[in-house]
């Protein structure tokens, strides 16, 4: 098993959360919905008709929840802010209710030796915007989220450092604009492409002030979840559907963002909706990369406008509660190809496992596969560290037990364990372990 010396001294530990997956007090204190809320609602789209509605409640039990953080030794805790709690219309008015909840939640996180670490976007955004077609499929998005990323940078700018835009923009363009299965549950591969556009060009704006609004030492990032992506058989449509895949998924945000060009394939399928100077725009400097992963993909030959379709991982994998295959050595490679390809120094900003593990009889949860798979996962970062990749750091996903999106509250991913019921936090064995590898517990 990896050893707290295995890791240098300056290596940060950390956890993350998502503000829908955690805060619940979806219609208090001035909170407008947003396209999760209205999506929840939609039968059939989430397991049990399951709702963010209460989830964790942070935004009651954050103090609680900050002690456990304390407790499990953490150097940074990176969390999102609810786009619809600060500003219920998406742009306007500030909900001064709201601001206040992230002033507190920053407060208590200093005043607990942990660096908060902010992100502007993690899925939910306004349902105002989305209804009154000012969305991600619309260029008018780009200033309204730079001017959502000055607020909340005059706000909190004077106590946390580390910012980025957007969590994993390749999951919530794919999931929830072509395969609809996330919200706001649009499958059209038009809108999914003016979508894509639309996230690049807001990035870049909301950088811009960002760098305007922060003090020159903030650190500006960006969370892609980057995954291998593969071919399931070894034919070359389906090596031509992997390249296709591994495109659009690693490559059409981070590539413009970090790199000021589009991948030609992306390129390609964006035609005009690229406009002189859009590039240069979206192509503002960053301090850090925020990997998240969790397996690799897998791609198929397709007929369809795309050129691909994904596939089920090998029989002989090893598949996780998700469906998805662990892969160690798959989480190594893509982090030296990360660090390679853009330069950044890299944060895994989200890595972890689902199980079912429940408290047994003394209280205890017992969750052994939690433990396996971040002990091997990490021993493939240093093996990535040790071939050169500029690794600084690992957020495990996650600090609680939380809304799984489309899964609801069916698989826990947290190193606590949260009754949804009584809403008991318990932290469980890899909560314990996890404290002794950070050194800091206690």
């Amino acid at each position: 098993m990896v050893k707290p010396g295995d890791f240098p001294k300056d290596f940060i530990w950390g956890a993350s959360t998502a503000s829908y997956q955690i805060e619940g007090a979806h219609d208090e204190d001035g909170r407008a919905p947003s396209i999760w809320d209205a999506f929840c609602r939609e039968p059939g789209r989430i397991d049990n008709g399951d709702t963010g509605d209460v989830a964790c409640d942070h935004y009651h039990r954050y103090r609680d929840d900050v002690g456990l953080m304390r407790q499990l030794g953490l150097d940074a805790y990176r969390f999102s802010f609810s786009w619809s709690r600060v500003l219920p219309e998406g742009k306007g008015q500030p909900n001064e209710a709201g601001l206040d909840f992230y002033d507190r939640l920053t407060d208590s996180l200093l005043e607990s030796g942990i660096a908060p670490w902010a992100c502007l976007y993690h899925w939910d955004l306004p349902l105002a915007l989305h209804e009154a077609g000012k969305g991600w499929t619309s260029r008018e998005i780009a200033p309204l989220f730079a001017d959502y990323a000055t607020l909340m940078a005059d706000r909190l700018g004077d106590r946390i450092t580390h910012w980025a835009t957007f969590n994993e923009p390749n999951v919530f363009a794919m999931f929830g604009y072509k395969m609809g299965i996330h919200a706001p549950g649009i499958r059209d591969y038009d809108l999914y492409r003016d979508m894509v556009h639309g996230v690049n060009l807001a990035h870049g704006s909301a950088i811009q002030a960002l760098r305007d609004a922060l003090p020159a030492s903030a650190q500006l990032g960006v969370v892609p979840n980057m995954q291998p992506c593969l071919p399931r058989h070894d034919t070359d449509p389906d090596h031509l559907a992997a390249a296709r895949l591994d495109a659009w998924w690693n490559r059409a945000f981070a590539d413009p963002m970090i790199l000021g060009k589009y991948d030609p394939i992306v390129s390609a399928a964006l035609g005009d909706r690229i406009r002189p100077g859009d590039e240069k725009l979206i192509n503002q400097k960053l301090d850090w990369f925020g990997l998240n992963h969790y397996s690799p993909l897998y791609a198929t030959a397709d007929d369809g406008p795309a050129g691909y379709r994904w596939a089920n991982p090998p029989e002989d994998s090893e598949i996780t509660l998700m469906g998805w295959n662990a892969s160690p050595e798959g989480f190594r490679d893509i982090l030296i190809e990360t660090a390679e390809r853009y330069g950044l120094p890299i944060f895994v900003t989200e890595n972890g496992v689902a199980d079912l593990a429940e408290p047994d009889a003394q209280g205890r949860v017992k969750d052994d596969v939690r433990i396996d798979f971040i002990d091997r996962y990490l021993a493939a970062l240093l093996e990535a560290r040790a071939a050169g990749a500029d690794v600084r750091g690992y957020f495990v996903w996650s600090m609680l037990d939380n809304f799984e999106w489309a899964k609801g509250y069916t698989t826990r991913f947290g190193v606590t364990h949260v009754d949804f019921e009584t809403l008991k936090r318990t932290p469980k064995d890899s909560f314990k372990w996890l404290a002794k590898l950070t050194g800091k517990h206690g």
